[in-house]
């Protein structure tokens, strides 16, 4: 029964529990994030591990007045609870619930929105030497992960934070390196020493004295960081201007709280470094932190049962990358620090020269991969939609200006879900298609991804394969390796002579995975569907084809409406001189939030049912005059098991155009 968690409803109530009530908290709050994320889902490992750093910080630390920043933000459900969201992680990552990172509008404890990597100690920096202009003795502290320190913005920060006299407080929690952390009562005495006053009072002192004897001055350096060295192991950290304190036991609080402490009452940047271990207090979870890093829902007492398997999108690239790197040894596999996410893993067991985790460093994977392709290898590059938007630069100037054959697999494109908006891939074909020498490519279903990312391995310059999070319809995957025409789309569905509802002739252009809603929703108007297939080259004589023989065309994406697949199919038709009403539909220009995939899809109207819907206005508004005088109500169509397990649905942009006689 938990005595002291449910006292807490603001983290000030900490401020006054002694070091035992602590102690029972941590075990508490433990036991209820493992109870609550095996409810709801969600991450797991990386918050058990944060457990004690959130009561620490929290406890010697004043928020919100004083900013904490959470680097990537998965590990912050123990912070979420203890400021006032106990009761609503119940619905966690669900429509209409909390987040599962940390969002500004949510809470005025979440200082900083963040769900992407790397970008703790900029912000945090931002906010100590906001505090300073503004007169106000707050804190801002940065809690940033071992993995995240990999990407170059960080550093960026650090390079900066360092040449500056703000009371900032890095802390690197890490729980990966294989640093063995010197614990126990000796090691917390040299701590307490290190951080508290009158070791860097003295050290300030001397520092002083020998300013005038340079040499002396160098020598004393010199031994100082070999008598760290003793203790802690070698770092860069000071060399950027940091007073650097640790390693420590990020689980013990007798250590954790008096460092805090007194690197509270320091000046200037401070770096704590300290290591937990993911998954803390669950055994299945320290003994498998990937497994347990998000899982669904799972009974704590069994643990994460294995599941009959789906063939995923990202499965499917997994096993083409491999039967790709049999037969040919230029191909290449890279990525930024997502071997599980991505698919890779059976990749880097067979093939361990040719795989490349580059680390959360996008910007260097991309030009990393260009460098591989000038010398006549063939770099395959994996990554998230959402985190190729961090590495555009290096996409235009480094790949497409000089034409190199690199072949992206992107992932999650669309909605993904519970993880909401900031991990959603909703530009990347916007940001795509307007790059020179591109070729961008959207499969609707498991074997055409297949085959599309065969195509783009046999083009001579840049292309990309853009693929939603989850399940495909459950088409069979060929073991055939088949290049697709380039530049091509394909009609599944050809409408009557007579046409649908009044007699009006729909096309429905379909990209990617918004085909089996789209044929769905067309055979209760016996309208046209064309699959795409391509956004660039777009297929101009199949669209000029269908406009010209029917009365409405409707475009329908997993993407942003502005500048999209639909946007393309616009411009053609105004090229041409070709004027017919057109619907787009698509991601509305807002940020959707996270869900239930289906629901995400149906509240943008990009499931059957929304794409049905927006027919009939686009029948009633705009073909009425023109082509029909009353169109009778369509019966609701039927469930249509989803594309991917993440999606978003869609917002309606209606084209004002008239068809001409």
């Amino acid at each position: 029964m938990h005595k002291v968690l449910p006292t807490i409803d603001d983290p000030a109530q900490l401020h006054g529990l002694s070091r035992p009530e602590l102690k029972q908290l941590a075990g508490e709050l433990r036991d209820f994030v493992l109870d609550s994320v095996s409810r709801t889902g969600g991450h797991l490992s990386s918050n058990l591990g944060t457990v004690e750093l959130t009561i620490a910080l929290h406890h010697v630390f004043s928020a919100p007045y004083d900013r904490i920043v959470w680097d990537v933000g998965h590990q912050t459900y123990p912070h979420k609870i203890l400021t006032g969201r106990r009761e609503r992680m119940s619905t966690l990552r669900q429509r209409g619930g909390i987040s599962g990172f940390p969002r500004r509008c949510e809470s005025e404890f979440d200082a900083f929105g963040t769900a992407h990597s790397s970008t703790s100690i900029s912000a945090a920096l931002g906010m100590a030497v906001a505090a300073k202009l503004n007169g106000e003795a707050r804190r801002a502290v940065a809690v940033i992960g071992d993995g995240a320190l990999t990407a170059g913005e960080a550093f960026e920060a650090l390079n900066n934070a360092g040449v500056s006299d703000v009371p900032l407080l890095v802390i690197l929690n890490d729980n990966e390196m294989s640093i063995s952390p010197p614990v126990g009562a000796l090691n917390r005495y040299l701590v307490r020493l290190v951080s508290g006053r009158f070791y860097t009072g003295a050290k300030e002192g001397v520092r002083k004295m020998l300013r005038k004897s340079p040499p002396m001055l160098e020598l004393a350096h010199k031994l100082e960081e070999h008598a760290k060295g003793l203790v802690t192991p070698a770092t860069m950290f000071e060399e950027f201007g940091f007073n650097y304190v640790g390693p420590i036991d990020g689980h013990d609080l007798d250590s954790l709280i008096p460092a805090l402490e007194n690197l509270k009452r320091l000046d200037g940047p401070q770096f704590l470094h300290v290591i937990t271990r993911k998954g803390q207090g669950y055994k299945l979870a320290e003994a498998d932190p990937v497994l347990y890093h998000g899982p669904g829902k799972f009974n704590p007492l069994e643990g994460i049962q294995p599941a009959a398997p789906r063939r995923t999108y990202t499965a499917v690239f997994g096993e083409w990358l491999c039967d790709e790197a049999e037969r040919d040894a230029r191909v290449i596999g890279v990525t930024p620090a997502m071997r599980e996410g991505s698919g890779l893993v059976e990749f880097e067991r067979r093939f361990p020269d040719r795989y490349f985790d580059v680390g959360i460093a996008e910007q260097h994977a991309v030009t990393f991969a260009g460098g591989l392709a000038t010398e006549g290898l063939r770099p395959v590059v994996a990554i998230y939609s959402t985190f190729l938007q961090r590495a555009y630069d290096q996409l235009i100037h480094d790949i497409a200006l000089q034409n190199l054959p690199v072949l992206f697999a992107i992932d999650r494109a669309g909605l993904v879900g519970a993880d909401g908006a900031t991990h959603a891939g909703a530009y990347d074909l916007p940001y795509l298609r307007c790059i020179p020498n591109m070729t961008v490519m959207a499969p609707a279903d498991e074997n055409e991804c297949r085959q599309m990312l065969h195509t783009g391995l046999q083009i001579s310059g840049p292309s990309a394969v853009r693929y939603p999070r989850g399940v495909g319809p459950g088409v069979a995957v060929s073991a055939a390796l088949t290049a697709l025409p380039v530049g091509k789309g394909e009609v599944r569905r050809e409408s009557g002579a007579a046409g649908g509802a009044g007699g009006a002739r729909i096309a429905i252009l379909s990209f990617g995975s918004m085909l089996a809603p789209s044929l769905a929703a067309a055979a209760h108007f016996d309208a046209t569907v064309a699959n795409m297939r391509f956004v660039k080259p777009i297929d101009a004589a199949l669209i000029k084809r269908l406009a010209q023989t029917h009365d409405l065309v409707v475009t329908v994406e997993e993407g942003a409406v502005m500048g999209g697949a639909g946007s393309a199919c616009l411009e053609v038709l105004a090229a041409e001189g070709i004027r017919v009403p057109v619907v787009q539909l698509g991601l509305p220009d807002t940020f959707v939030d996270h869900g239930d995939p289906a629901e995400q899809l149906a509240s943008c109207g990009l499931d059957a049912d929304g794409i049905a819907a927006s027919l009939r206005r686009a029948i009633r508004d705009k073909l009425a005059n023109a082509v029909v005088a009353n169109v009778a109500p369509v019966a609701p169509v039927a469930p249509v098991a989803p594309v991917a397990s993440a999606r978003q649905a869609t917002a309606k942009s209606v084209s004002p155009r008239v068809k001409a006689g």
